[in-house]
């Protein structure tokens, strides 16, 4: 007999039969977005926080070709120090499944995975959305066709400001995804708690937070919620420094010629040498607080 083609740890299969709070995390942070040692610091502390909530972590990862709901500490950590793993979207899970890879999940392989083994709850930093120029690119991420069709609630501070805020939030739209800021209507922008750019509804307590999530249920609605969850004021980049870097960091990529999937890697290296560093430590910061608040919500669910 084959075994399963996702493996769902014994922890968090106890978990969701027991109706026990679940919250579900990806691998990419520590696979992709963070450097050494701290990206393993991170995960851990991550998984340690919602434990400290009485919430049972479910870190999602490909090990050894394996989509796995619940990475082991050694597996996280295996991870962590690897240099040869893929980023892994939903498109290319049957491919490293096969190649028997290593994979860090974005946020649409992570979300499908979390669905598939019942965890309803996801905490992440960013979203990705629509690029600058996708009318003639159709550079838009995955996740957000992807969440479209996975009905979880996801946890984020918005999308990253190098990205087309404007219009993914009309892609949200056209997707019928839900966007709910947590105490505000400003859609946040990652560095900053207010990319310039209203959301219609907000919900002020995790408890509203998972209403929303059950009525969304009992109306056998198939896409997912989406909490947008700003960085707190005085651990964001002050948003006219961000405008700045990004107006400096955009001229230096037209000039070297930079462009398509170069694009976002640049940008992003660009802002963590300009603010030498400080952008990183925002990173853990959104981070930190989109795993407390999916916890929060998670354990309302339970209630």
């Amino acid at each position: 007999m084959s075994a399963p083609a996702i493996r769902v740890s014994d922890e968090v299969q106890e978990a969701v039969r027991q109706g026990r709070p679940v919250v579900a995390l990806e691998s990419t942070i520590f696979t992709h977005g963070l450097p050494r040692p701290r990206n393993l610091e991170v995960a851990l502390e991550a998984e340690e926080s919602l434990r400290a909530q009485g919430v049972v972590p479910a870190t999602i990862g490909v090990f050894a070709g394996r989509p796995t709901v619940g990475l082991s500490t050694e597996e996280i950590t295996k991870l962590s120090e690897e240099d040869d793993v893929a980023k892994v979207s939903l498109r290319d899970l049957p491919v490293v499944s096969t190649l028997g890879l290593h994979g860090g999940t974005t946020v649409a392989a992570t979300a499908f995975l979390a669905h598939r083994a019942g965890i309803k709850v996801f905490s992440t930093g960013g979203l990705g959305g629509v690029h600058h120029g996708a009318a003639q690119t159709f550079d838009e991420s995955a996740d957000m066709t992807t969440l479209a069709q996975t009905p979880v609630l996801v946890v984020s501070a918005g999308v990253k400001s190098i990205l087309d805020v404007a219009a993914t939030l009309e892609r949200f739209e056209t997707l019928n995804i839900p966007v709910l800021g947590f105490g505000t209507t400003k859609y946040p922008g990652f560095y900053v708690s207010d990319s310039g750019h209203e959301i219609a509804y907000s919900v002020s307590t995790p408890e509203e937070a998972a209403a929303v999530l059950t009525s969304r249920d009992a109306l056998e609605l198939p896409q997912a919620v989406l909490i947008a969850n700003p960085v707190a004021e005085d651990k964001q980049l002050p948003p006219a420094e961000l405008d700045a870097i990004l107006a400096r960091a955009w001229e230096q990529a037209e000039q070297a010629g930079i462009s398509g999937n170069d694009t976002t890697p640049f940008l992003l290296d660009f802002i963590q040498r300009d603010t030498g560093g400080r952008s990183l430590e925002v990173n853990i910061a959104v981070y930190r607080g989109n795993v407390a608040l999916g916890g929060r919500i998670a354990a309302a669910l339970t209630r």
